[in-house]
């Protein structure tokens, strides 16, 4: 995917309100210079539209444009915008050059939109080339640095595959939610979702650069760098399980249990809790064994067992299907007997204990 001389508006959700926000733009995966002539950010009103007036621009060290480079990061400077909780924030940004999207978030179940030829950052519309449901160069939106936040650490499940587009309707999406309908004012806090689909907690894939750093890589900046974070709801591995074979699926339980180790050792260290979650079931998916399968129930049967994480989320009880219970319910599957729906999204959300988690969070 390239860009040349065309306005990108990404949009993004936020979970909580505020009146100071900051973006997070990354060129962490790229190897040349990315240059941005311009940023603006706003409120979203409908489609690539912003509402009059909300537009700001975007400043880096006082730059309106900046070029990043290769293997770095680069956060905006503080804009002072009045953001409701979940709003919809739009973010542009002109490339005034050809740039290539190497550091991409694939799958935003988000509609975002590219212009034609030109600057229209700080327009309200603009005429669209083509749209793209995917976030390039964007990591983070950051609503007033420094309020309480849960990270959501993951791979597709928590990124939302299979849920529906434009809805939000990812688990953290609907954990936001609840912890605001059911706590109140307590209820104030961020949801940081970290999921990246076909990531894993061991190792990268050299064939799917798209599926993120493995999380024991990525932790420390994902998780631990992220402003405000309290607590950590780590839901990995079974990536790891569908994509192992031979030597390295008979080792798998006890990798995975060393790796979960280094995540709570780590997060601990900083004084973060951390929730772990059991691995869904997975009968009927593409690349299920009866030996993956064994795995994955072992990796379990040590999750409830060992009293490691803080907290367990038992999400295996939550989706599987009672009568056959390798398998998704079918109320909450999305077509390939892994990656729930909407319904099973929810569920997920409906199972995270809130007293534990605001305990951590105090």
């Amino acid at each position: 995917m390239s860009f040349s001389a065309q306005t990108l508006r990404m949009i993004v959700r936020a979970s909580i309100g505020g009146s100071r926000v900051r973006v997070r733009l990354s060129n962490e995966m790229g190897s040349t210079p990315l240059t941005i002539g311009a940023a603006q950010i706003g409120l979203r009103s409908a489609g690539q539209a912003v509402v009059a007036g909300s537009n700001h621009s975007l400043t880096f060290g006082g730059r309106t444009s900046v070029t990043i480079q290769p293997g770095s990061p680069m956060v905006s400077d503080p804009v002072y915008l009045q953001i409701t909780p979940f709003a919809d924030v739009a973010i542009s940004l002109y490339f005034p050059g050809t740039v290539y999207a190497t550091s991409i978030h694939r799958d935003s179940w988000q509609t975002n939109y590219v212009s034609t030829s030109g600057n229209f950052t700080a327009n309200s519309t603009f005429t669209i080339s083509r749209s793209i449901a995917s976030w390039p160069f964007l990591t983070e939106l950051d609503v007033d640095g420094g309020a309480r936040c849960v990270v959501a650490i993951g791979d597709s499940i928590t990124d939302g595959q299979g849920s529906t587009g434009n809805q939000n309707r990812r688990w953290p999406d609907y954990l936001a939610r609840r912890l605001q309908a059911e706590l109140g004012a307590a209820g104030r806090i961020g949801v940081v979702n970290r999921g990246i689909a076909g990531n894993r907690l061991l190792l990268d894939d050299p064939n799917a650069l798209l599926a993120g750093r493995d999380v024991l890589e990525r932790f420390d900046r994902d998780v631990l760098a992220t402003p405000g974070v309290s607590a950590v709801i780590a839901a990995i591995g079974i990536n790891d399980i569908v994509y192992a074979s031979g030597t390295a699926l008979s080792e798998m339980r006890d990798d995975l249990i060393a790796g979960y180790r280094q995540l709570i050792a780590r997060a601990h260290a900083r004084g973060i809790g951390v929730m772990g979650a059991t691995l869904p079931p997975m009968a009927g998916f593409v690349y299920y064994t009866a030996a993956r399968e064994a795995v994955r129930q072992q990796v379990n049967s040590w999750l409830r067992s060992a009293n490691e994480f803080d907290t367990l989320i038992d999400w295996e009880m939550v989706l599987r299907d009672p009568a056959a219970p390798t398998r998704l319910r079918s109320a909450y599957n999305s077509r390939d007997w892994l990656h729930p729906n909407d319904a099973g999204y929810q569920a997920l959300a409906a199972a995270v204990p809130l007293g534990e988690l605001t305990a951590m969070l105090a």
